[in-house]
């Protein structure tokens, strides 16, 4: 792959579809769709107004579209080393998979009884997230990982108070956690703590400090951190957190940089949220479906959402007799075609094939970790191997020629390269979050690096005034956010 200042991306003026009007809308019979009445339709069920829609032909449909997308860049454009949020290559046999009309058109609505295939797959989903969490009973409904976050909090909340301790009210997150943790806890009602990390982990002395039998109702932390490092001292942690009688919740986000090799059950969590899209090649992004799924230990499954599916006499059922569960956390019974995409992924490559992704993905991190580290620089464990991803700094090039996070972050884009995650996590100053996972071949590894050096070594004014090849340029961000303008027209 060759990435380069060469790279130019569509721009187009292209207008709105219903600012279109053409006088062939339907490529079959030449009628306008205002005027399309097949004969067919009962009269009782015929609109008696016009359909407000554009007549606009079947090809320019298409056209405008394909052009829209031309203007945009996604993980089917080029690397996309976006740092915490995984944006996966999600191969194609994951989305022929579940467009499978038994699966694609199957109503949510259908009884058990007509949807026993789909159930089924959400049956295996859960045993195999749970087999390769650790964790004993798992619920797919949550749409997202933040609202698998907030599920478990309301797990937690639910236990304690079964046990008469509702007065454990605070949450305790460390600072280098991802920003949804201390939000979901808020929206569950609890009050958050936040410690200070030390090197890139969690010190000891201020959870030690935190923590109490009197308030604590969870500890969240996930493993390896936002830095893309191990907490080696996971097991004390643990120890810390149970002792003062609190649950240890695990930040799937990560999880990519485990599979095959440990899991949360076995470092002591209590309870865990999957993305799908993180762990298992599922879409993400784009304002469309997630899927949040949530493990938790034995003592936790009674709470778990209603319905989870279960299998009685050969038959998969839909499972509402469970009293003490928090009720219901999405319509139906989630995002069904995000199971599909991740079941079709766990089963192309198998318990071996996981281990390998995952095995891939760290080297391919501790590749660009080493690769940058020089230029861009890391006060946090340089020499320590990463996970899944490395934080680098540019507060280097900031100090000496001016150039920061985001100016480098919008002239990737002039190279073919999407920005990774910048100014993340809070505790690295001008940071650049990269995680190329393990999807990515070496070609484009080196792609994005040497983008990175090369952006290093350009005139600073040509940087801060990048992108340059973009459908859009930059705009004057103080402006933007005093003016914003809402609508694809500035009017």
């Amino acid at each position: 792959m060759t990435a380069g200042p060469a790279f130019r991306q569509a721009s187009y003026d292209e207008p709105l579809l219903n600012e279109l009007e053409e006088s062939r809308s339907d490529a079959w019979t030449g009628r306008p769709l205002k005027e399309f009445k097949p004969a067919w339709i009962p009269a009782a069920l015929a609109r008696t107004t016009p359909l407000t829609l554009p007549d606009v032909s079947e090809p320019r449909v298409v056209r405008h579209f394909t052009r829209l997308a031309q203007m945009n860049f996604g993980i089917d454009s080029g690397p996309y080393p976006l740092g915490s949020c995984t944006m996966k290559y999600n191969p194609k046999l994951n989305e022929d998979v579940a467009a499978m009309p038994k699966f694609a058109r199957l109503h949510p609505g259908a009884p058990a009884a007509a949807s026993q295939g789909m159930l089924e797959v959400m049956h295996r989903l859960q045993e195999w997230l749970g087999a390769i969490s650790g964790m004993h009973e798992v619920t797919l409904q949550p749409a997202a990982g933040a609202q698998g976050e907030w599920t478990s909090m309301l797990i937690t909340r639910a236990y304690h108070a079964s046990r008469g301790e509702a007065h454990r009210t605070e949450v305790v997150v460390p600072d280098s956690a991802h920003g949804t943790n201390p939000a979901s806890a808020a929206m569950a009602g609890f009050d958050v703590v936040e410690i200070k990390s030390k090197d890139g982990g969690v010190d000891l002395d201020a959870l030690r400090a935190a923590v109490s039998r009197e308030r604590t109702a969870a500890f969240m932390i996930t493993n390896p951190s936002t830095l893309g490092l191990f907490e080696r001292k996971i097991e004390e942690i643990a120890r810390i957190v149970h002792d003062a009688g609190a649950l240890l919740y695990y930040d799937g986000a990560n999880f990519n940089a485990i599979l095959g090799k440990t899991n949360p059950g076995k470092m002591g969590f209590d309870m865990v949220h999957f993305n799908l899209h993180k762990t298992f090649s599922t879409p993400h992004g784009g304002g469309g479906p997630g899927a949040g799924p949530v493990g938790v230990v034995k003592e936790l499954a009674p709470f778990l959402p209603v319905p989870i599916v279960a299998k009685r006499d050969g038959r998969f059922v839909l499972d509402h007799d469970r009293p003490q569960s928090i009720g219901r956390v999405k319509g139906w019974w989630g995002n069904a075609g995000m199971f599909v995409r991740a079941y079709a992924y766990i089963r192309l490559f198998g318990r071996d094939g996981l281990t390998e992704n995952t095995e891939v993905a760290v080297l391919n991190a501790n590749y660009v970790h080493h690769r940058l580290k020089g230029v861009y620089t890391t006060d946090i464990q340089p020499d320590v191997p990463r996970k899944h991803e490395t934080v680098l700094s540019a507060a280097k090039l900031r100090d000496e020629r001016g150039i920061r996070a985001a100016d480098i972050a919008k002239r990737l884009l002039d190279y073919g390269v999407h920005a990774p995650t910048v100014y993340f996590p809070l505790i690295v100053e001008e940071a650049l979050m990269i995680e190329p996972t393990e999807t990515e071949t070496r070609e484009a590894l080196d792609a994005v690096c040497d983008a990175l050096l090369a952006i290093a070594k350009e005139e600073p004014e040509l940087v801060k005034s990048a992108p340059h090849n973009a459908a859009v340029s930059r705009v004057d961000e103080v402006e933007a956010a005093r003016r914003p303008v809402l609508t694809w027209r500035d009017m």
